[in-house]
């Protein structure tokens, strides 16, 4: 089985959309022979898109899983998502892979999705490869991309392995600086091979000669022999490329034109003989369920069966699809696993394979396989699956942070319960969204990480579960407090033959230091009330406290004092007592000087430093308040980044993330928690309480 494990290879490919992954990806399949045509995107004809969203915006929002077979290995790969709002899928899936395809437009250069995909490869320390696409377009240029690769990606460093033959239509070919051949492609995407052209065989020697050079670097013999002046075998330099790549020493950049077929034969070989084998994969690191204690697991057949779930998809049908990469041991066709993070055994009746949108069933599972099963009762994504008694733990990545909300509610009455209950479904194969009922403002909140991706969720939840919801801007839960101190009564009495009604009290109402709460203070002495009925009236109190009496938000910060009062033998109770209660908290509040209170939110902003000017204005223009900055530099001067630290009232900032997409062309990120309450200033307050009242006449 490990000699088995030794010939896969699990690629995801990542990118800004646009760049040309999945066509990159149908490239590879066609040329496997595991398809019969070519797909194009804009066709809306690819195996790997294949959602009826993803059709409609051509670009993919989930990740995509296939197989081919190439020169007796076995190549997985994972086409993941470039659009923003779904880069958290992108996130997660490429934890499962071994190596990674950074795919990049040679008209267009590095774009930032492209740059995050990077950082992501970096946190998980897996080796790259870049793929300069598109350079059968007008205004391709190779050397622009590969200069603009250097520049943003830094370390490691890019190294050139191929060049181009022709530029725009008139590309053809493509030159192997390792083995100096030239090769053109036909229609068919068959190569053919050439010599390479005169006037670039100066420019393919200069640039052998600086590849020579990065690749000894790798290896101490090798640039030994190298500085004495002594010829490298090709042999030499493709072992020492595929040990530095590895190594993540350099990134080999390679290039084509992937709806053109050309070059992407070669992208297959460079998989099968540079990119690492799960055998290959640096160790991984688990912990024990407590999340303490740590240990390393060998890729290796011969250790207990251990894998983590890093997707999960939802079907109304067929139930739930769990997606998982096999870290040690093996699994048969069918049998029991161990969810480590649920304590839970799971049984599974049929092992599958994901390709494209349909699962093919599988014989066995070994380290390095995607495979998936359905109906797991109760495994999510980033749980572990591991034989009884394993009980490790894999840290799987979080999703990206929320970055918008709104609230939705059912289009046709009575479809309420079932919103919910499908848009939890929709959040376990989606974990970059966030879903609560807020039973203040009794409205379903669904958050994600842009616009398009709560449009793009509820088009999905209309398809799969038949249910239609309306979006609104969430509710600001606003409070209300007081600021002076009075003293009132509260006397409710009422009499109707028989038995009246009797209940009197008086009470202090006073301010007290924000997010303190309510207090409540027995003073009566001398018996004035009754000790049965003190609790009576501070139960009034409290209950009438939900709202307040300037726009009917819940009253907070305030202390209430009970010293004195009066009562009937006959007709005081409990329940006049409340309703005593509730009267002096009513009048107490209208004297007391109520005021506003509105959520201020701590916000975090990450932006390349030429923005900082343009987004301190911004947060100031919505009342926010600047409390610092951090630098958060990478290698070079011209990717330093900045962290903006803030204080920005929730009202002013529900739709923040558009707007900085916006200000920073994409580059900007954010995170945000609630901080406290504060007072809303008078004008603006009073714009609010009038805006409620009346919606509410």
């Amino acid at each position: 089985m490990n000699e088995m494990a030794g010939k896969i290879r699990n690629v995801a490919l990542a990118a800004h959309g646009g760049a040309g992954k999945t066509s990159l990806a149908e490239a590879l399949l066609y040329n496997a022979g595991v398809t019969t045509r070519l797909g194009k995107v804009e066709d809306g004809n690819t195996v790997m898109d294949f959602e009826p969203e993803e059709l409609k915006r051509n670009s993919s929002i989930s990740t995509a899983f296939h197989q081919y077979e190439w020169k007796n290995h076995t190549i997985s790969l994972i086409d993941t998502p470039g659009d923003q709002n779904f880069f958290s899928d992108t996130l997660s899936c490429m934890q499962a892979a071994d190596s990674n395809i950074i795919v990049i437009d040679a008209i267009g250069g590095v774009k930032v999705q492209a740059e995050l995909a990077w950082e992501f490869a970096e946190s998980f320390n897996t080796p790259c490869m870049i793929f300069v696409n598109k350079l059968d377009r007008e205004r391709a240029d190779f050397t622009r991309a590969f200069d603009d690769a250097v520049k943003s990606f830094g370390s490691p460093k890019p190294i050139i392995l191929q060049l181009p033959i022709g530029k725009e239509d008139n590309f053809n070919g493509i030159i192997d600086l390792i083995s100096m051949k030239a090769y053109t492609y036909g229609a068919d995407g068959k190569a053919s091979p050439c010599e390479i052209p005169a006037d670039l065989q100066d420019d393919a020697q200069s640039e052998r000669d600086a590849l020579i050079e990065n690749i000894a670097e790798a290896d101490d013999e090798l640039i030994e022999k190298y500085l004495e002046g002594e010829a490298l075998t090709d042999d030499e330099l493709r072992t020492t490329l595929k040990k530095g790549t590895i190594a993540r020493l350099f990134v080999p950049v390679l290039c084509g034109s992937a709806t053109k077929n050309i070059g992407i034969d070669l992208v297959s070989d460079f998989i099968v003989n540079c990119m690492p084998s799960p055998l290959e994969h640096a160790l991984w690191i688990a912990t024990d369920p407590s999340g303490e204690n740590e240990s390393e697991i060998k890729n290796s057949a011969d250790d207990p069966f251990s894998a983590f779930v890093f997707k999960t998809v939802a079907d109304p049908y067929a139930g739930r699809l769990s997606i998982f990469r096999i870290v040690a041991g093996s699994i048969g066709s069918d049998g029991t696993f161990f969810n480590v993070n649920k304590d839970k055994k799971e049984r599974f009746n049929q092992l599958l394979t994901v390709a494209g949108k349909k699962q093919n069933p599988a014989t066995q599972g070994i380290p390095g396989s995607i495979v998936a099963v359905a109906k797991l009762k109760d495994t999510v994504t980033g749980d572990t699956l591991a034989a009884d008694g394993n009980k490790i733990q894999f840290k799987c990545v979080k999703p990206l942070p929320h970055l918008i909300s709104f609230s939705v509610r059912a289009k046709l009455q009575g479809d309420e319960d079932k919103v919910f209950s499908s848009l939890v479904k929709l959040q376990e194969e989606d974990p970059a969204l966030k879903l609560e009922r807020n039973s203040e403002t009794k409205e379903i909140l669904v958050s994600g990480i842009g616009q398009v991706h709560i449009e793009a969720t509820l088009e999905k939840l209309k398809r799969k579960f038949n249910v239609e919801v309306l979006l609104d801007t969430p509710k600001i839960p606003y409070r209300e407090t007081i600021k002076k101190k009075v003293r009132v009564q509260g006397k409710h009495k009422k009499q109707t033959g028989g038995h009246g009604q009797f209940g009197d009290c008086w009470i202090q109402m006073e301010p007290t230091p924000r997010g303190q709460g309510f207090e409540f203070v027995d003073a009566i002495v001398g018996g004035a009330i009754p000790k049965t009925y003190i609790p009576a009236v501070e139960k009034g109190v409290r209950e009438a406290a939900v709202k307040g009496s300037l726009a009917g938000f819940p009253c907070v910060d305030f202390k209430v004092t009970l010293d004195d009062g009066s009562f009937h033998a006959v007709d005081s109770s409990e329940m006049a007592f409340k309703l005593a209660g509730s009267l002096a908290y009513r009048k107490a509040t209208v004297e007391a000087k109520p005021v506003l209170l509105e959520p201020i939110m701590k916000i975090k902003v990450k932006t390349p430093d030429d923005f900082m000017g343009d987004i301190m204005g911004d947060l100031n223009s919505r009342r926010g308040r600047v409390l610092g900055m951090d630098n958060e530099g990478k290698n070079q001067v011209i990717n330093a980044e900045v962290v903006i630290n803030a204080e920005v009232p929730m009202a002013e900032i529900l739709k923040y993330a558009p707007d900085l997409n916006s200000m920073t062309g994409g580059r900007g990120m954010f995170t945000m928690e609630f901080s406290r309450y504060d007072e809303v200033p008078v004008q603006l307050a009073e714009k609010i309480i009038e805006e409620v009242n009346s919606r509410k006449e």
